[in-house]
């Protein structure tokens, strides 16, 4: 007996489009070695010498692994959903590859998600990465309830905000000023922008730095595993970044 195959065209459902774009993101980013470089050499980088530099010059005050980890995950965050995100999405543009799979049975909206989702699976790296290298340095973060959840509120709207305003940078400058103006932003927080060291630091700039989504997630991220509290403030920051830069992005963003 024989049987009859009719076509069946249409698209695939949602979830699992999303999945396929989220991984195959999350292969782009961990194949690029800039982008780890970004995501997980330097962070490492910063965080072996700023314990070094404290042990080495006898630097008094609170233990530094303890100071330096959680701001150092906070720069992970930065490196992966701002500048990774801002240089790979702007030569994307360049190439037509946000053109093509925009016309893709798999919406706008599903693409947004999938790279978002490839950021955690991402910094879901650098964590592991980062979290080992600094217990076996005798880190102890506060690990409670109230610790965790701050944490991961604090992680979910840090990458919000600077994935929003990647976005914004990628949609609106040629590949190459975004390559350019990602680092430059990149390097510039990184030593003047309160998210590896304490906002207190910096003396009376420390007020503005702590409005600022870097100096907002290093210390939201402080607070969680060191003190171990919800820094409610911090995130309401992160939040008003995050919605600031979604709607400019929505506003500006072109995809060619």
């Amino acid at each position: 007996m024989s049987q009859t195959f009719a076509p069946h065209p249409g698209a695939a459902p949602l979830p699992r489009m999303v999945a396929a774009q989220t991984a195959m993101e999350t292969r782009l980013l961990l194949r690029n070695g800039e982008q780890l470089v970004l995501a997980v050499v330097i962070p490492l980088i910063v965080l072996v010498a700023g314990i070094y530099a404290a042990a080495h010059f006898d630097l008094t005050g609170s233990d530094p692994v303890q100071v330096l980890t959680p701001g150092v995950l906070a720069l992970a965050v930065m490196s992966t959903s701002f500048t990774s995100l801002a240089i790979a999405t702007g030569f994307e543009r360049r190439y037509g590859v946000l053109k093509r799979l925009g016309s893709s049975p798999l919406p706008r909206t599903g693409l947004l998600a999938g790279k978002v989702l490839a950021l955690f699976a991402v910094q879901l790296v650098q964590f592991v990465v980062i979290g080992t290298v600094a217990a076996l340095a005798g880190w102890r973060p506060e690990l409670g309830p109230a610790g965790l959840v701050g944490a991961v509120l604090c992680v979910l709207t840090g990458t919000a905000a600077f994935a929003a305003l990647g976005l914004l940078m990628a949609g609106m400058l040629r590949a190459e000023a975004t390559l350019a103006a990602a680092n430059l932003v990149y390097v510039v927080l990184l030593i003047g922008g309160g998210v590896v060291a304490p906002a207190s630091a910096y003396g009376e700039a420390g007020w503005v730095l702590e409005h600022l989504p870097s100096g907002a997630l290093g210390s939201g991220l402080r607070d969680s595993l060191t003190a171990g509290h919800v820094p409610w403030l911090q995130i309401g920051v992160l939040v008003f970044w995050a919605a600031l830069g979604g709607m400019l992005t929505a506003r500006t963003f072109k995809w060619d």
